[in-house]
C-alpha cells in the first residue's frame, strides 16, 4: 500500500524541501470527515463509540476513551488513581511539557527523573535514584520516548510501586510491543497521542486505555464537565434532557470527525508501521558509515513503533548539534530536537526549586547532541537516499574545515 506525498517546493531551490513532519491524510479518511460533515452532527457521538471500539481491539485493551489530546489523557487518568492532592509522580525529565503540566493540573507534585544515555528515558536505576532522593512516591508516569518499549513492570518494582499506580505515556507508542503485548494494557491506564505528527496522525487528539471499568468509567465522565450523560445520548430519539454532574470534570471530549479520521487512518496503520520498521533498518545502514553520529537503540524484546528517529552529533562529527541543524537546513532538509529537557525550563526550575536539590547529568549530557531527523512514512527512497547523502556531506565538509583552518594558519 502507498503513502501519498505533498511535497511542498521552496521558492528558491531546484530540488522540494524535506520537512521535518508530514501528516499522511488518508483517502479514507477524508472521506469519513466528508460524510461525518454532511451528517449533521458532528461533535462527540457514534462516530467516536466505534473508533473506541475500533482502538481498544487493536490495543487489546476491555476500554477505550477517545479525549481531545494526550496531555487531558494523563491528567485524567491519574485523577482516576484518586490520589491526595500533592502526592508525589514519577515522571522523566526528558519529555513534552504537557505531560509534566498534566501531574500538576492533576493536583500533584511532579518528580523529574534522570535518563538512560542509550533509551533516552528512565530506567529502573535512575527511577531508584530519583526515590532514594525524594523518599517514597505515590504514583509514575512512564514514557516510551520515540516508541521505545519501556521496561514498565521493572521500573515499577524500582519505585516501589504496584502497576495499579502506574500511568504510561505512549504519546509516541502506538504501535509499540512490551514483550508480547502492545502497549495499553500494562497499567492503570495509557495514554495516546493522535497529534499530526504522530504515527496514527489526526490532528488533535488522544485515547486512554484500561482494563479497570473503574478507571474507564471515571474517564468518560470527566472528559465532559463531570456530566453523567453526553450530549448526544440526551438527543437521542426517547432520552430526557436531564444530566446529573458528580464529578469536577473537565472540557476534553473528541468530537466526530476526529474519530472517523481516526477510523479511516487505522486501515492504513500496519502498512505506515511496516514502512517505519524499513525506515529505522536503512537509516541504520547509512548511519553506519558516518563517523561522529551514534543512532537510536533498538530493543532486546518487544517492538520499537519508531515514532522519531533521534541520533546524537559526537564531538567527532566535526560540528556541534546546532550547526548541524542549521546546516542542514541551508541544503533543505528540517529537523527537530526532543526534547529540552524540563529542569532546563524556568516554569519548572521554579516549581521543582521547593524539593530537595537535584541534578540530571545523563540530560545534560545528551541534550546538546541529539536530533530527531525527518522520519515519517511518506518519505521516498530517493528523499532517504537524498537527506543521508546531505548528512554525509555535511561530515565531509566539517571533516575539511579543521584542515583548511590549521593551512590557512601556516601559510
Amino acid at each position: 500500500m502507498g503513502w501519498p506525498l505533498k511535497l511542498v517546493q521552496p521558492e528558491s531551490s531546484s530540488q522540494p524541501r524535506i520537512p521535518f513532519a508530514k501528516a499522511e491524510i488518508s483517502a479514507e479518511a477524508q472521506a469519513a470527515s466528508a460524510r461525518v460533515l454532511a451528517s449533521g452532527w458532528i461533535t462527540t457521538g457514534p462516530e467516536v463509540v466505534e473508533f473506541e471500539r475500533d482502538f481498544a481491539a487493536l490495543v487489546g485493551a476491555e476500554h477505550a476513551i477517545a479525549v481531545s489530546s494526550c496531555t487531558a489523557a494523563i491528567e485524567i487518568a491519574l485523577r482516576a488513581l484518586r490520589l491526595p492532592r500533592g502526592a508525589k509522580v514519577l515522571t522523566s525529565v526528558m519529555t513534552f511539557c504537557g505531560a509534566v503540566h498534566a501531574i500538576v493540573h492533576a493536583g500533584l507534585e511532579p518528580v523529574l527523573v534522570d535518563i538512560n544515555a542509550g533509551t533516552l528515558m528512565p530506567d529502573a536505576d535512575t527511577v531508584a535514584d530519583a526515590v532514594r532522593r525524594v523518599g517514597p512516591v505515590d504514583a509514575m508516569v512512564v514514557i516510551h520516548f520515540a516508541g521505545f518499549p519501556a521496561p514498565v513492570e521493572e521500573m515499577a518494582a524500582a519505585a516501589g510501586l504496584p502497576l495499579s499506580r502506574v500511568v504510561e505515556d505512549a504519546a509516541h507508542a502506538v504501535g509499540t510491543k512490551v514483550g508480547t503485548d502492545w502497549v495499553g494494557t500494562l497499567s492503570a491506564a495509557t495514554c495516546f497521542s493522535f497529534y499530526a505528527t504522530k504515527n496514527l496522525p489526526i490532528g488533535e487528539g488522544g485515547m486512554i486505555t484500561t482494563d479497570d471499568s473503574d478507571v474507564a468509567a471515571y474517564a468518560r465522565q470527566v472528559r465532559i464537565h463531570g456530566m453523567s450523560h453526553d450530549a448526544w445520548k440526551r438527543y437521542l430519539p426517547g432520552a430526557g434532557w436531564r444530566y446529573g454532574v458528580e464529578v469536577a470534570g473537565i472540557k476534553a471530549n473528541m468530537t466526530d470527525v476526529q474519530a472517523a479520521i481516526g477510523r479511516g487512518q487505522l486501515q492504513h496503520f500496519l502498512d505506515w508501521q511496516d514502512r517505519r520498521q524499513g525506515l529505522a533498518e536503512a537509516f541504520d545502514r547509512r548511519l553506519s558509515r558516518i563517523a561522529g553520529l551514534t543512532g537510536p537503540q533498538w530493543p532486546d524484546q518487544g517492538l520499537h513503533a519508531w515514532h522519531l528517529y533521534v541520533v546524537q552529533v559526537m564531538p567527532e562529527f566535526g560540528i556541534g548539534r546546532d550547526e548541524f541543524i542549521s546546516r542542514l537546513a541551508e541544503r533543505g532538509v528540517d529537523c527537530s530536537v526532543h526534547f529540552i529537557p524540563l529542569h532546563h525550563q524556568p516554569y519548572f526550575e521554579q516549581l521543582l526549586a521547593t524539593q530537595a536539590p537535584q541534578s540530571f547529568p545523563v540530560a545534560d549530557a545528551v541534550f546538546p547532541r541529539i536530533v530527531s531527523l525527518p522520519f515519517y512514512p511518506g518519505l521516498t527512497d530517493d528523499m532517504v537516499d537524498r537527506l543521508w547523502e546531505e548528512i554525509d556531506g555535511l561530515r565531509e565538509s566539517a571533516a575539511r574545515e579543521p584542515r583548511l583552518a590549521q593551512l590557512r594558519v601556516t601559510a
